[in-house]
């Protein structure tokens, strides 16, 4: 008899659910301090001098449970900060050290952060100390600056300000969970498939013995360079993070690798979420694993200099096996010149790792890594800017920076905008601005679309992008097929004719108040709407906050924008390849595309909801195309997606071989009364997607579906107003 399967969840049961899980994680009742805690605020009366006189305490204060290595924790603390920052990704943002969730899984649990749980055990009595006014997220950071500090690397600076996850991040591109140390779906020919950035499951960059474990270092180096640049790094910033990361600490593998428990969350519960016990030995100290090799990069593992690259490049190297049996590289013919991480009296040779020897033989990689051996000062300077970046990026504009150690000087990948130089608009300007747009000839399809392209380029996982700026007109934004780039410049034209007008009258009065195409673009989405839901017979004012600016083309970070161009908008209903839908691989969908997107513009399941049921009947759809435009009178705010959508009398069939798109027929006489695509049928199949359709399509629900639209259209809208906020 074959043994049953117990399943428990949802997930279990119907793997190929949609799951809408991801636009629930992390609310307000999941947060301890309540509704009314402001990181930001309590964060500002941070002394942070006092941490960092804490942390420096610290670092050399060997403790038994887990003594330090050359008796400083400093590069523990440094791989600490920088495996959190290391996980963020370009393509839609994630990962990265703003949230501090390197505390849950699956992150925790990666094979590249064992030793990890240590580390931040280590700093809990840091945290215990300041509570509520220092977040886990930045103390990971600072500790890693600190650590450069102390160990003589002249840092660019430092922001706080990052807030605290309680619960994991179960957004589900990490990866197939089945089997860490895995390149299972990860590879379309020799490139990662997105949104993937490392080479394997659990790793935040590629495999240290090669790829796939072979100890090729050109290879790896094309490794390298493609995962690092899926991380906003281009070469100077790999070889200095690379050159100036190993010149500090050592890799762990005293011992066989079946020595080692299981991972923090999968540990006995008396082990109190530490994981990883090892069982050789005494398990710590010189009896360490960590990643399998047994190594040490630098005569000087707590001094920040060139050795490692001098080491590199002064030897010739040859393979050899660690305790743990991986492979890795030892200096011919070397003196013992290498320290014992415990024990004063012993020296080793100098050691490396395939991903080192990667810097040696890769061309680019080497004339990078030459220069910084002959220019210790510009090595130093470039590795204390890729630092800053590596660990920063994720933040978003310096409007969100925050504390008495941030730099003065603003990045490209901060996307940074002009100041504001005028006044701003009143109340009656913002009336007779919005007449003047509806009488420009624009539809109102035309200027909602507009408007919801400039401002859901935003996703809060990185804090880019959004309406501020107008970066919409510009390149390479302006050439997105989503964005329809022959109709956009003519729409931009009357917008800039409307611009100027405004600002010759406003001149004319000896006034000094303008408009910014940014607000424009905005306002003219508003006044759609207004008009729209005048239609369906409702007077609403859509609330617009001005004092966006127009950022200028040298202000635009071109490969990101180029990298984060979509292939799916279900906003939008834009879908760029029906023919890789699998419908058993959920992830292959338009409609997990969709959830994918909200989750990063930070929508609940209900404003998602009534945003497509609005978008649809406004006409806000890609090419204007009549998909999911489920209505008879387009162009009026009224609840007819959802009336239709739920219509009993109408029948769907698939409409192309890739069932993409599907008609709805009359069920008595079989005539086609509309087209829709998956994104829109998800609406009336999913369940709890239904649930809420189902509150908008009631007879009584016309007002509060027009309101509901408005409120979360402001919202998005806003995404991006640090300046609001």
């Amino acid at each position: 008899m074959s043994k049953k399967v117990r399943k428990r969840w949802l997930t279990d049961w119907w793997p190929w659910r949609l799951n809408l899980k991801i636009l629930r994680q992390n609310g307000s009742e999941s947060r301890p301090y309540g509704p009314g805690y402001d990181y930001r605020k309590e964060v500002q009366d941070l002394e942070v001098d006092k941490v960092l006189a804490d942390l420096r305490a610290l670092m050399k204060e060997s403790q038994d449970w887990w003594p330090a290595d050359f008796g400083h924790y400093g590069p523990l603390f440094v791989r600490l900060a920088w495996h959190s920052a290391g996980s963020y990704r370009v393509f839609d943002g994630r990962g990265g050290a703003r949230d501090g969730s390197l505390r849950f899984p699956p992150r925790l649990n990666w094979p590249d952060n064992i030793g990890l749980d240590k580390a931040l055990r280590l700093l809990w009595p840091i945290k215990k100390k300041y509570g509520r006014k220092l977040s886990w997220a930045d103390l990971i950071i600072l500790a890693g600056n600190a650590a450069l500090e102390d160990m003589g690397v002249k840092l660019l600076g430092f922001s706080l300000g990052r807030e605290d996850i309680y619960e994991p991040d179960e957004s589900p591109d990490w990866g197939p969970e089945e089997e860490m140390l895995a390149a299972q779906g990860r590879f379309e020919g020799k490139k990662l498939r997105e949104p993937y950035s490392a080479t394997e499951m659990g790793l935040i960059y590629v495999n240290p013995a090669g790829p796939g474990g072979v100890p090729d270092p050109k290879r790896s180096a094309q490794e390298i360079r493609f995962v690092f640049a899926k991380m906003g790094m281009d070469d100077e910033d790999t070889v200095a993070l690379i050159a100036g990361g190993h010149a500090f600490g050592k890799c762990h593998g005293a011992g066989p690798e079946d020595s080692l428990g299981p991972d923090p969350s999968s540990s006995p519960i008396e082990q109190q979420g530490l994981g990883w016990k090892y069982h050789y030995k005494t398990g710590k100290g010189p009896d360490t694993f960590v990643s399998g090799f047994e190594l040490v990069w630098s005569p000087t593992p707590t001094q920040f200099g060139i050795h490692y690259l001098r080491l590199l490049f002064n030897y010739e190297w040859e393979i050899e096996t660690s305790p743990a049996g991986k492979p890795q590289w030892v200096a011919k013919d070397a003196p013992e010149v290498i320290p014992d991480a415990h024990d004063p009296h012993k020296k080793h040779k100098p050691r490396m790792l395939t991903a080192d020897l990667a810097l040696r033989y890769d061309e680019r990689y080497a004339a990078i890594a030459k220069r910084f051996l002959e220019n210790p000062q510009e090595f130093e300077k470039a590795f204390a800017r890729a630092w800053f970046k590596l660990t920063h990026r994720d933040m978003g504009p310096k409007a969100c920076y925050v504390g008495p150690y941030v730099p003065k000087e603003e990045f490209i990948w901060q996307d940074p905008l002009p100041e504001r130089d005028y006044e701003l608009v009143k109340e009656q300007d913002l009336e007779n601005l919005k007449k003047q747009i509806l009488k420009s000839g624009l539809s109102i399809s035309q200027m909602v679309y507009t408007a919801w392209s400039s401002a859901a380029t935003y996703r809060h996982s990185d804090r880019r992008g959004g309406a501020n700026g107008a970066r919409l007109r510009l390149y390479p934004l302006n050439q997105w097929e989503v964005n329809h780039p022959e109709d956009l410049v003519k729409i931009i034209e009357v917008y800039q004719g409307i611009q100027e007008d405004f600002s010759r009258g406003q001149e004319e009065r000896g006034s000094k108040k303008r408009i910014s195409l940014a607000d424009l673009i905005i306002l003219g989405g508003c006044a759609a709407i207004e008009e729209a839901a005048r239609k369906a017979g409702f007077e609403i004012k859509v609330p617009f906050d001005p004092g966006r600016v127009d950022a200028f083309q040298e202000q635009i970070e071109i490969e990101f924008y180029r990298t984060i161009e979509p292939k799916a908008d279900g906003f939008r209903n834009y879908f760029a390849n029906p023919h890789r839908i699998d419908e058993k691989d959920p992830f292959s969908t338009p409609e997990y595309f969709l959830i994918d997107r909200a989750q990063l513009l930070t929508l609940t399941v209900p404003e998602l909801v009534v945003l497509i049921g609005g978008l649809r009947v406004l006409g806000a759809t890609y090419r204007y195309q009549p998909y999911g435009v489920l209505t008879e009178n387009p162009g009026v705010l009224d609840n007819a997606f959802f009336v239709n959508l739920l219509n009993m009398n109408i029948q769907w069939e698939p409409a192309d071989e890739f069932r993409y798109l599907f008609r709805g027929c009359d069920r008595k006489t079989g005539q086609q009364k509309w087209m829709a695509t998956r994104v829109d049928l998800i609406f009336g199949h999913h369940d709890e997607l239904r649930a809420i359709a189902e509150v908008y399509a009631a007879d009584d629900a016309r007002e509060k579906f027009v309101k509901d639209f408005v409120s979360a259209w402001h919202k998005v809208m806003n995404l991006d107003r640090f300046d609001l906020k």
